[in-house]
């Protein structure tokens, strides 16, 4: 699991360095931006998870990150949702 983790982290960190200069832009921008970002801050979760779940011996380290990796995509789905809204009644230039 952490090897995945690992490898996953180097490609969602490359990624997001490459949509950095994005992250303000349109409403679509931005959501790629975001969807990069949580990627990569989930894996550093998954990968301290495993390591709390083998030192534990417990599945509540997995259950507690996976809960919080859930409420930080929905906070940024609620942001999307805010930004698209926001765009939908900006008239077009």
């Amino acid at each position: 699991m952490d090897i995945c983790g690992i490898i996953a982290l180097i490609v969602n960190v490359a990624a997001a360095g490459v949509l950095i200069p994005h992250r303000s832009g349109d409403a679509n921008a931005r959501a790629v931006w975001l969807f990069s970002r949580n990627d990569a801050i989930g894996n550093i979760a998954v990968i301290v998870a495993a390591g709390l779940v083998a030192w534990t011996e417990t599945p509540w380290p997995d259950l507690v990150v996976a809960a919080l990796i859930a409420g930080l995509f929905l906070q940024s789905s609620w942001s999307i949702i805010k930004d698209a809204r926001t765009e939908l009644r900006t008239p077009a230039r």
